[in-house]
Parts: structure tokens; C-alpha cells; sequence
């Protein structure tokens, strides 16, 4: 186990990307910047190629936790604090948020770059405290959260044709009066308001507990709880030893399962079939999912409890039909003989989808179908057809199971 986890979370040297580059329906390399979804393939390819799962996960976990909209920006900007969450994706969450805070993407979205010491905006203040360090209505009041927008006043950027650029701190408009934030005192800017949250005691255990919810069904232990806040706090506030302990804990392996995010799922759907990004259609097909990269729905992030209803499960159908296009077997031939019963016609499905297997229950009743499918085939001619079919059919409900669907 110790092993496993190492092999995650201690990668060695730059990520690797294994396979065909990405590239659109007509074969034309992605452009991430300037065409609609692009940008989403852009890290969708990144999550099926590269030899560093985890952290592409983990880059994913803190775009929700710190959501940040193209919506407010633009794809550049966003493209290039993606870059800056992969960095640190295992690293110390103090000099994260220090890097969010003054991020331009970030600062668009939450008004920062017009956050000054004549009118002060509280909107990034505010979220600082709610979702990202302390959680709503802990350990802060209002009067924390107007003393806080003082202190990140300061931060401008000029606009051009292209849009905005040259940001930057402008000591002009920043309030350098006295201001008090949790009980302190003092004249404090950006880097004290960033310093102040992490240090609050309220903050590592709504990191922990916020932190184990991305990983693991089960409430959280008390005794654990306990234990990590320590390893944090020893730490300076560093996220590998908890990723680490959390990776390690029995409750990841035994616990509740949880359902898997959309994207990661699809990039999962990608992996196990052996496929790269060859369309675009993975842009629109997260729309149906509920998950576009880039996009969340707001400044609290995904929903990461509701990903299925109805509408999305037949997104998740919709992507499963797009990854088989190129995969659907007809023709006069079938690749597996015609003397392929049931269970072989299973096992079949499965080796095509990455040999993952199924559970007993998943297993017999794919099993069962392919029997039926195949009852009351006397001619000769029905033998390809209906195997042709059987096989499409498995192929196509296998990732549809609650194994594929949680974990």
C-alpha cells in the first residue's frame, strides 16, 4: 500500500502524456484559447495522457474549491491558473491561496482588480473566509470580512483589444490604515489576510473535513479528524501528508462509495478504451453531464453530491455512444468466432474496456442479457448479426454500471 500511494502522490520529474496528441473532428490541433470547448479537451486530454493521475485530480479538486470562471475571464486566463493549481496540487495550501488571491482569473471573477481604498468590495473577502479557509458563519462576522476586503484592496490591470492585462498591485489604491481582523491589529495588506485565515483555528478543521469529502462517502472520524489537523498544522500547512494519510485510511476502501465526477469519468471512459482526443464533441457532451472544465456553476464549485438525475445519467449514456462510434462491430465478419458463448461474450466486453471486472450482481446480469440475446439463433445467418449485436450492447451498458459509475 505504502508503495501505491507513493507511486501517486511522490511522482518523479514532469508528467508524461502517453498517445496520439489531441485534435479536433477534422484533424486540426486543438486551440484552446480562441475555439468554444477546446479548452475543455485541452484538460480532458491532459487527464486521459498523462502519467500523473493524481494530480490532475487534485488540480480538479482545488478548480472547485476555488471556482473561478472563463465566464468573468477568458480561456488564456484560466488556462494559465490551471497551470498554477497543478503546481501546487500537492503542495502547501497557504502559498496556494496566496498564489488564488492575486491570480487574474481570480481576480476578475471575484472584482478584485477593482477591489480599492475609496470603495472597497467584499466579494473575494468574503469567499476567502466562507468557502475557501473557514467555512460560513465560522470563526469570522461581518465586520472580519469588511476589514478583510481593506486589506486586499491595491490590485489593477489595464484593458486592450485583447481584453485584460498587465495586472498588477498599485500601492495608490491600497488602504494602508489600521484595520482588525479576527481580534488582530494592524496595518495589514493581501499577504497578513491570506496568513490570518490559515492561521484561524477554525481553518484546518474545515480544510480536513472538506479535504476527506472528495475522497472518501463516510463522515469523518473524530480521532482522525484529530490527527490530521495536527499533521497539517506541524507541517506549515502542506496537502501531500494528508492526501497521503487520506489514500492510506481504511474508510477510503470500505467506506460508502461516492459517485465519480463526470469528467473523471469520461477521462476513466477514454483510458479504459485506449483512446486519445480525436473530437470535440467532449465539450458539449459535458454540458449533458454536468460538468464542463472551466465552467463551474458558481463561486461554491460543483455539487459534487448531486452528479446523477436522469438528464445527466443519459449525458453519461450520450458519451459512452460517442467513445464507441469508431468501435461498433458489423460486417460479415466478428472478430470473437461464432461459437462465442455468454460468459465468453462478457469477458469479451470487459478486456475491451481495460479488463476492469464487474461485481457479481453487474456480472450476472450482463451475463444473463447476453444469454437472452442470443436464445432461439438456429440459422446460420443470425450467428454474426446477433453476436455483432450482443457485443455492442455490452460494450455499451458496462460503463453504465454503478461500478463504473462509483468507486
Amino acid at each position: 500500500m505504502e508503495a501505491a500511494v507513493a507511486s501517486l502522490t511522490r511522482p518523479q520529474g514532469a508528467a508524461r502524456l502517453s498517445g496520439a496528441a489531441p485534435h479536433d473532428d477534422h484533424g486540426e490541433p486543438l486551440d484552446p484559447i480562441n475555439t468554444w470547448g477546446d479548452d475543455h479537451c485541452w484538460w480532458l486530454d491532459r487527464m486521459v495522457r498523462s502519467d500523473q493521475q493524481l494530480i490532475e485530480r487534485m488540480t480538479l479538486i482545488w478548480h472547485s474549491w476555488f471556482a473561478t470562471s472563463e465566464e468573468a475571464s477568458n480561456a488564456q486566463l484560466m488556462i494559465k491558473q490551471n497551470w498554477m493549481m497543478r503546481r501546487h496540487a500537492l503542495g502547501n495550501f497557504h502559498q496556494l491561496l496566496l498564489d488564488v488571491t492575486v491570480d487574474p482569473a481570480m481576480l476578475l471573477w471575484q472584482n478584485g482588480n477593482t477591489n480599492n481604498k475609496d470603495s472597497p468590495n467584499e466579494n473575494y473577502a468574503r469567499e476567502m473566509l466562507e468557502l475557501f479557509t473557514l467555512g460560513a458563519d465560522r470563526g469570522y462576522h461581518q465586520h472580519d470580512v469588511h476589514q478583510n476586503a481593506r486589506a486586499l484592496t491595491g490590485w489593477t490591470n489595464d484593458w486592450n483589444d485583447q481584453g485584460p492585462v498587465n495586472f498588477r498591485f498599485e500601492p495608490s489604491l491600497h488602504d494602508y490604515g489600521i484595520k482588525r481582523i479576527f481580534g488582530h491589529r494592524g496595518r495589514f495588506d493581501w499577504r497578513d489576510s491570506c496568513r490570518l485565515a490559515v492561521t484561524h483555528p477554525d481553518h484546518p478543521p474545515f480544510l480536513i473535513d472538506k479535504l476527506w469529502g472528495y475522497f472518501v462517502g463516510a463522515k469523518i472520524p473524530r480521532a482522525t479528524a484529530r490527527a490530521l489537523e495536527r499533521t497539517y498544522t506541524r507541517s506549515r500547512h502542506e496537502i501531500r501528508p494528508l492526501v497521503e494519510a487520506i489514500l492510506r485510511h481504511p474508510l477510503f476502501y470500505e467506506g460508502p462509495r461516492l459517485v465519480i465526477p463526470p469528467v473523471v469519468w469520461t477521462a476513466g471512459l477514454l483510458r479504459g478504451s485506449r483512446q486519445t482526443i480525436t473530437t470535440t464533441s467532449w465539450a458539449w457532451i459535458a454540458q449533458l453531464t454536468g460538468q464542463v472544465l472551466f465552467q463551474p456553476p458558481n463561486v461554491s464549485g460543483w455539487d459534487y453530491a448531486q452528479w446523477l438525475d436522469t438528464s445527466r445519467w443519459a449525458g453519461r449514456l450520450e458519451a459512452v455512444n460517442v467513445a464507441l462510434q469508431k468501435h461498433v462491430l458489423d460486417g460479415k465478419t466478428y472478430p470473437y468466432g461464432i461459437t462465442e458463448n455468454a460468459v465468453e461474450a462478457y469477458k469479451h466486453a470487459i478486456d475491451f474496456w481495460g479488463g476492469r471486472p464487474l461485481t457479481g450482481l453487474a456480472r450476472h446480469n450482463l451475463i444473463a442479457l447476453g444469454r437472452r440475446i442470443a436464445r432461439g439463433q438456429t440459422h446460420d445467418w443470425e450467428q454474426v448479426p446477433f453476436r455483432q449485436l450482443r457485443q455492442n450492447a455490452l460494450r455499451v451498458l458496462i460503463p453504465m454500471t454503478p461500478d463504473w459509475m462509483t468507486a
